[in-house]
């Protein structure tokens, strides 16, 4: 390991932490050089696996200048149901909007449907008299003695946070406000939130919904975040700390101690940034987003250049999930990842899936007590994976104990022989896996197969290539260093503060003077948050609305350029809506009025970025010294096959190789399938032309 004996005078550090894998990026803005750490997760205490990620990839805290994180903390919280305690103060009368919900039936004949459970139990929701109208006036004050009684008592009952939610409090929130700085003074130390801080736009149940979860994970992500800075001023760090939000921008870790919430996707939403730098460097418009690691697997969407956007999402997916109202990355996730469990189910059904072995016990084949076999095990049984050379052969991998977890849970129970089971497990992988990929796509009104299918994470080059023949997608890309691909694209990251304001106004209405001085305050507002304390090479400022045809309830995002509000240009923002409309639902009515729903503003804060060299140039043919041997490889359309395998980081532009293959790397291996072609960019990365079935 080389650890610096000096301090470099700009090392800038990325840490991705997820549920079975810690990736480290330390890039030094000096020399230019990058260098990887991976380690396992370690659940009980997050900041010893990212100590021990730093320590891999030859650097330390105290070299760095700058320290970007990743983490699943706020997202897993959710889905384990173990945050805090909490309490919601809500107006009178609307004690019960958040377990009412939309009253959606998405399984309409399913008789054992059980619709979603809310974070903060009836015995704890209570209403406070206060009451204002939709246009911000106050009806009924704030009763401060109320207040302060309820949250004593919510105090008695354990609550540990506390959530606000006041109707209309997007338009005003004057009693928001007041509430949460009565309770602070009185109660110091619980977490309280309001909803204004959070959410802007309408939509009582979403609001409510929004507020609540950020208090349910707010002790824990504050205790963690507070571990972590604790943790980097011990170790000499001096430098800035920074968080990844879900709109893959980067915020300040006191931003992030108080709207917690912003990180549910922070890791997975750095690697659709890293994609989009992909994107933009090699001249590709349209792109999936592809990551699989070692929980589930994730795809978000570069659509003519632009990371797609969405204005919230369900935590737990369509039938029973949470809605989270605010500005994210649309990105779609399931529980296929190299932990993945297999499992044989009542009338003989196999299942992958989504229950993980994790970072502990882990895949059977780690030998770290795993007794269930996974997609990792499935890989290595198929000869897909190097006994001998997992992580660089840090790890070495048990195929023994891997064949006899899949032959006696699996392979038996369906007469099976061990190898068809493996094969029947990945099979089921990769079908979910591009359902996850047509849902952030057709759900849009895009064809996956007009997409180019961009494949990181850990075990994301492994299962590429089948993901994209299911898809009928003709192009794949590795990027360089897929394993840490998530922590590379925090390298490359913005700071970045959205703001959304519902404004309903008839678009044929709508003055232009008012939407000029409502962007014009969220920009400034959003100048001031990127720029505070921090250096930045420059800042921009991107528009858009939610519009919706008069009488429809449902609204579409539609980007808006600047030019449109120089010119007053009322004909090209309608135009620009009907075209959305069209892509998105199959249809749109030029003659018909729209109507403008709500006002959004992103403003980014530009960073510089990390500047990466062209590889060496090679002949077509590898050098031999890029060759590693060969072994049996199982594929479905031939069976076992004596496949070459080759050392990517001896591989160089302009090489191709034709599959059956292997392409290893520390931590990462690429399938090359029979009839696939492979050649090596001038960066590195490998292009993958799929054949066709």
């Amino acid at each position: 390991m080389n650890v610096p004996t000096s301090k470099p005078a700009a090392i800038r550090l990325s840490a991705d932490v997820g549920g079975t894998f810690t990736d480290v990026a330390a890039f030094d803005e000096t020399t230019g050089e990058l260098k990887l750490g991976k380690t396992l997760t370690t659940p009980q205490r997050l900041v010893t696996g990212i100590e021990n990620g730093v320590g891999k990839a030859g650097t330390r805290f105290d070299a760095a200048r700058l320290f970007l994180h990743g983490t699943t903390v706020a997202i897993n919280t959710i889905l384990e149901r173990s945050g805090a305690r909490c309490a919601l103060l809500t107006t009178q009368g609307f004690r019960d909007i958040y377990e009412i919900g939309r009253v959606n039936r998405p399984e309409a004949y399913n008789l054992g449907f059980r619709k979603h459970k809310p974070l903060i139990d009836r015995d704890m929701r209570f209403e406070i008299m206060e009451r204002m109208d939709a246009q911000g006036t106050v009806l009924i004050k704030l009763d401060d003695e109320q207040v302060r009684a309820v949250v004593k008592q919510a105090v008695a009952q354990g609550a540990e946070a506390i959530a606000i939610l006041f109707l209309h409090s997007y338009r005003n929130p004057e009693h928001e406000r007041r509430a949460k700085e009565l309770i602070e003074r009185e109660f110091p130390g619980l977490f309280v939130t309001a909803s204004h801080e959070l959410s802007q736009e309408y939509r009582e149940y979403e609001r409510t919904s929004t507020a609540a979860a950020n208090a349910y994970v707010g002790p824990r992500v504050r205790t963690y975040l507070t571990e972590m800075e604790n943790h980097l001023a011990g170790a000499g760090f001096g430098g800035n700390f920074l968080i990844v939000q879900s709109t893959g921008g980067l915020f300040g870790v006191d931003d992030a101690r108080r709207s917690c919430i912003r990180m549910l996707e922070s890791g997975p939403a750095a690697g659709v940034i890293g994609t989009k730098a992909l994107c933009d460097s090699i001249g590709m418009k349209n792109a999936i987003a592809f990551d699989m690691g070692g929980t589930t697997a994730k795809a978000g969407v570069i659509y003519q250049g632009d990371v797609l956007m969405t204005g919230g999402a369900l935590m737990g997916g369509y039938a029973t999930g949470l809605p989270v109202q605010m500005p994210m990355i649309d990105i779609q996730e399931v529980g296929t990842g190299g932990g993945s469990i297999a499992r044989v189910e009542l009338g003989n059904a196999l299942r992958v899936g989504p229950e993980s072995a994790g970072a502990s016990p882990g895949p059977v084949c780690y030998g770290l007590g795993g007794t269930e076999p996974t997609i990792t095990d499935a890989n290595l049984v198929l000869g897909r994976l190097g006994v001998d050379r997992f992580l660089g052969g840090e790890m070495k991998l048990d195929i023994e104990a891997a064949r006899r977890a899949l032959n006696d849970k699996i392979a038996k129970p369906l007469g099976l022989d061990p190898v068809k089971a493996a094969e029947g497990i990945l099979r089921i992988a990769t079908t979910k896996m591009a359902h996850v990929v047509r849902w952030v796509t057709t759900e849009r009104g895009l064809d996956a197969a007009d997409f180019t299918l961009v494949a990181y994470g850990g075990a994301g080059p492994l299962h590429a290539s089948a993901v994209a023949r299911e898809l009928a997608i003709a192009k794949v890309v590795i990027p360089r260093a897929p394993g840490h691909f998530s922590a590379y694209g925090m390298l490359v990251a913005d700071l970045r503060c959205d703001f959304v304001n519902t404004w309903f106004t008839p678009l044929a209405d709508a003055p232009f003077s008012t939407m000029e001085s409502i962007f014009a305050g969220m920009e400034d507002t959003g100048r001031d948050t990127v720029t505070r304390g921090r250096s930045v090479s420059g800042t921009s400022a991107t528009r858009a609305a939610d519009m919706r045809y008069v009488l429809q309830e449902h609204a579409v995002t539609v980007d808006l350029p600047v030019e449109l509000f120089k010119n007053g240009d009322r004909d090209g923002i309608k135009q620009r809506f009907d075209a959305v409309h069209q892509t998105r639902y199959g249809f749109s009515v030029p003659n018909e009025k729209a109507e403008i729903v709500s006002l959004r503003s992103a403003t980014i804060g530009e960073m510089r970025k990390p500047v990466f060299e062209p590889i060496v140039k090679g002949d077509s043919k590898p050098d031999a010294g890029a060759g590693r041997g060969a072994r049996p490889v199982y594929f479905a359309s031939a069976g076992f096959v004596e496949t070459p395998t080759f050392d990517r980081a001896k591989l160089k532009a302009g090489n191709r190789i034709e599959g059956p293959a292997l392409i290893e790397e520390h931590a990462s291996t690429t399938v090359l399938h029979p009839g696939d072609k492979l050649e090596v960019d001038a960066f590195g990365d490998l292009i993958i032309e799929v054949r066709r079935n």
